[in-house]
This record gives C-alpha cells, structure tokens and sequence, in this order.
C-alpha cells in the first residue's frame, strides 16, 4: 500500500488478460510482449500454475499490467484451483486476448464460451489466432470461422506467430484499438476541485504508513492536485487548527484519513468543503451512489447480524487496523460484542455472499475498478447491501450527509 510519486502503481495500469487452452502459446506470448522470459514454455500441459504479472509500457497504450493464466481445460491435479486464479483474471482484465491455436483441432468450444462470456461483459477482446509452423491455411479457415462472432466493435480478430518477435508491432496496433476510450480520464478528486484551490489534507501518520512513508492514496491524490494545478496543504490531525490558522482564507476542500472524520469536521471551517481519502476513492474505483445506499442499511443490523470486511491489502494484521480493529469496534459499540464480522484481504472474497447482511469494501486503491465493480455486481446478484470504509465512518459518526461527493 505505500508508493512512491515516481511510480505508477499496479492499480492504475490497463490490465490485459491471456486466456486460453494448455499449450496454446500463451506464455510465449507474453514473453515476446515483454521481450523477457517472464513466464516459462514447455510442452508440458499446466505449466502456468498461477496468474503470472508483469507491468510493463506498451506504446501506444501506456502503462500496462500484463496477466498471463492457467489453460482453460487444466486437467492436472491443482487444475480447479489454477482455473479459480483464472476467473480473477477475468474480473480484473480491460481488455482480453484470447488465443485460438491454429493446430488443426477443431473443438473451440472453451474459447468460444469465454469470448461469449466477456461480450456479455462488454470487455474488449482480441481473438489472436495463433499460426502453429507452417499452418497459414488452417489459421485463415479459423479466422473465416470467427467472422460470423465478431461483428461488434469491441472484437478484433488477428492472425500471428506467437514465437515471432517481428508479429509484435501488429498486436501492439491491434490492442490500442480495443483500448477503452473513457480509460484513464476519471479524476480521482472529480470535480470537487478546479485550478488555483486550496486544498488541505489530513494525514495522520498512524502504525499503518511508516516513518517516511505515505500510502498509495494519498501519494495518487497530492499527483492529482499538483496535475489540476492545485495548492496542496498537508498535516497531521493533531495540527489541524494550527494549519488552518496558518492560511490566509478557508481552504476550499479538506481531504481527510476517514478515521478521523468526526475530529475535522469538528474543527473545520464552516467554508470548507469536506470529503476523505475513502470516500474519494469510492467514486474512483467503485460506485459511491451505491454505497451511500448501501449505508442506509447499518441501521437494519443487529447483534446477530453477520457482516463482512473486504480490504484489499495483505499486511498482517496490525495494531488499530481499520478494517479489522476499529470499523468492527464501532458496528460491535453500536449494535453488540457478539456481532458476527468477517474480514478476508487481498483476492478473497467469497463466492457465497447470501448469508451476509452488509459487506464493508475498502477504497480499493490495490485494485483496478475493473475488479472492485465485479465484487459490486456479486453483491448485486446476491442481494446484499455494499458500502465502503469512508462512507461506513461518516455514516455512524452521522455525518455522511455533510461531506462532499
């Protein structure tokens, strides 16, 4: 979760995701992508055991994560669980390149589905038809048998040696078409700020950001505000009002650590709009009208209610954690000690979400909004209310109908 102001994060690259069959040329070529042995070839089926990433610049689409995966009919021992890693592929890729191997095979009925599978999702898709030797013929036959499928904009179809370098240039042309064309221009501050505002943000230093560290929001937010030509003012919260006392005018946005919501909103200018790091990052990488509905549940829970916690970090757990320490101690203060609250991290996120009554999602920054929308749509399907970290805070501290969206 800490980041540097030189790096672009995992979170905020386009994802391209490789599927397809064992041996189909995946891993090749993603190495000729990268021009690196970034994943190992071999004849043998289920080589890939995991989602290999590598983030890489790819011209003309800019920062790029890379996700090679597990073939799609992985027989092997660790096959069902090589496929689960596969499908979290799925959510996370932007745009997907499915490999048909040119073999002579004719079954493509695995291909085929998951082409279906990711229109329905209206991903962007590159069929590449992978020429297997001296197989032109039965690579062009493949492509005339694909016509039929890929009449919408958002399928390209290709045909290429996955072991040819000099194939490159094509695909790289053939992936800058299907790049979505909204990618990218969403700010995470929205339109909360415009140039030469003030903005103040408050930043404690807690267990969770080391010494000389900052977490991975607030090092993207202060990029933002320095990109829309902002003044950024930064401090702690136990300095709050000495930094206030320092301006000449009301900054005219404070962004603060949710946790101490109820302690700015407290102190701050009646002039100053009001928002927090969680909050900005629910609209950014999520649905916030979503959660804000979401919200509005809290006050249905009971002690016997069971709640989980999704946060996308893998730390370890640490002293005042706010995903498993202090939102729990809230919900536990307010409705019982015997509450039921859950808490998975990183990828985990379970595939039975019927028994819950309240899922509590973290800002999400770790995560493209590719994959945080996919958790959104299950809670969706399972018909059970999500909300986020910020807006849970601002909701029990009663104060989410006056911060600003």
């Amino acid at each position: 979760m800490m980041a540097e102001l030189n790096s672009t994060p995992n979170a905020n690259r386009l994802h391209i995701g490789i599927f397809g069959r064992t041996n189909s040329g995946k891993s090749t070529l993603l190495n000729v992508l990268t021009g690196q042995s970034t994943s190992i070839v071999s004849e043998v089926a289920g080589t890939t055991t995991d989602i290999v990433y590598k983030a890489m610049e790819i011209n003309p689409l800019g920062p790029c994560v890379l996700m090679d995966t597990a073939g799609l009919e992985d027989t092997t021992v660790l096959g069902a669980q090589r496929l689960e890693k596969t499908k979290l592929a799925m959510d996370k890729a932007e745009i997907a390149i499915i490999v048909f191997p040119a073999d002579g095979r004719a079954d493509f009925a695995a291909e085929l589905g998951l082409l279906d599978s990711f229109r329905q999702k209206d991903i962007p898709v590159l069929c590449l038809i992978n020429i297997f030797g001296d197989n032109e013929a039965v690579a062009a036959n493949l492509k005339a048998q694909l016509k039929g499928r890929l009449k919408e904009s958002k399928v390209e179809a290709l045909l290429l040696d996955c072991s040819r370098a000099k194939d490159v240039d094509g695909l790289r042309l053939a992936l800058a078409k299907l790049m979505p064309e909204d990618y990218d221009n969403e700010f995470i501050t929205g339109r909360l700020v415009k140039e030469d505002d003030v903005v103040l943000l408050v930043m404690p230093q807690d267990i969770q950001a080391p010494k000389r560290r900052l977490i991975l929001p607030q090092v993207q937010t202060i990029r933002e505000l320095l990109d829309r030509k902002c003044t950024v003012v930064s401090t702690t919260a136990e300095k709050l009002e000495l930094a206030l006392s320092r301006l000449s005018a009301p900054p005219q946005l404070i962004i603060t650590d949710s946790q101490v919501f109820k302690h700015v909103y407290e102190h701050k200018p009646a002039e100053s709009r009001l928002t927090s790091f969680s909050v900005l990052f629910a609209a950014y990488k999520g649905d916030l009208s979503y959660y804000v509905e979401g919200a509005q549940h809290i006050d249905s829970l009971t002690e016997k209610s069971r709640v989980l916690i999704a946060e996308c970090c893998t730390h370890a757990p640490l002293k005042e954690d706010i995903g498993r320490e202090k939102i729990p101690c809230m919900l536990r203060k307010r409705f019982g000690e015997n509450m039921q609250i859950d808490v998975v991290s990183g990828t985990d996120f379970p595939v039975e979400l019927s028994g819950y009554d309240l899922i509590i999602q973290c800002g999400g920054c770790m995560f493209n909004r590719k994959f945080i929308m996919a958790r959104i749509q299950k809670a969706k399907e399972a018909a059970v209310p999500m909300t986020n970290y910020g807006v849970t805070i601002a909701y029990l501290t009663g104060i989410l109908d006056k911060i600003s969206f």
